[in-house]
């Protein structure tokens, strides 16, 4: 496991942006010429409440670098339970993390999931690199369209493996906008399309938190019967609110996140 925050992240982000270039283009949109304005709330990580890659495997890494369980989330339509981290020193990112819940789904969609995860090494799971480590699997288009009849979840984690789902841009940290609907505009003015599902931005300052996020790119992906181009990753949007005690609320919202989940929809 990584012994360095930096080199975690800057690891995962090198694999994200790999598969989702359009991220490159958000930063030139949203940063000043150095960029040091873009600072990433959160990524988000999905897998499969099976032992050998369940959520708290994932976490492992995180924890061996000082992060600390934050809060629990569950997502009944979706078949899905989440955690959040977080780090003591508040500059580094938080990250969540979601497993779907196989027991819920159907015999087919279970046992798929379970061969594919039977390929994944042991010893892979605990390397440096697994949290960015793709597939380590082969799986053909046709499965891939039967899981994405069921769980949209299960067929990404399955076409794309183990990777930043997406990072999250601070917007409390941009120096060029002061809100959401700020970005959205500017996002949208620049040709992105926002996930609309729920709204553009998700959340109130009620709530003490706002998001809204870009619909994943378009990439292609190798399947064991050839390339097909499908949803990759996106980018996410955050605007934090004081919580009454005067301190930003940290923790995500199970209702919005629901939503975000849809980013990587097939379209």
């Amino acid at each position: 496991m990584h012994t360095d925050v930096k080199v975690l992240f800057a690891n995962l982000w090198q694999d994200y942006v790999a598969v989702t270039p359009s991220a490159k283009q958000v930063h030139q949109l949203l940063g000043s010429s150095q960029q040091q304005d873009v600072v990433n709330d959160h990524i988000a990580l999905r897998t499969f409440n099976l032992e050998k890659v369940g959520l708290e495997k994932l976490a492992a890494h995180f924890k061996a670098l000082g992060y600390e369980e934050c809060g629990e989330y569950h997502f009944e339509a979706k078949k899905l339970y989440a955690k959040h981290y977080e780090h003591p020193d508040r500059n580094q990112p938080k990250v969540f993390i979601s497993e779907l819940l196989l027991d819920k789904c159907s015999a087919y969609l279970r046992d798929t999931i379970t061969e594919l995860v039977a390929q994944i090494p042991e010893e892979a799971v605990t390397a440096d690199n697994f949290l960015y480590s793709g597939t380590h699997w082969q799986v053909s288009q046709a499965t891939y369209e039967k899981l994405l009849e069921e769980s949209e979840y299960a067929a990404w984690v399955a076409a794309w493996g183990y990777r930043a789902n997406h990072f999250t841009v601070s917007v409390n940290e941009l120096q060029n906008f002061s809100s959401l609907q700020q970005v959205n505009n500017a996002l949208k003015d620049a040709g992105f399309l926002l996930n609309t599902s729920g709204g553009e931005i998700k959340g109130t300052p009620e709530v003490y938190l706002e998001q809204s996020s870009t619909l994943a790119d378009l990439h292609p992906v190798q399947f064991s019967d050839g390339m097909a181009t499908i949803p990759s990753c996106f980018y996410e949007f955050a605007t934090r609110y004081p919580m009454t005690n005067g301190l930003l609320y940290t923790g995500f919202v199970a209702a919005s996140a629901d939503k975000i989940f849809e980013s990587t929809n097939a379209r």
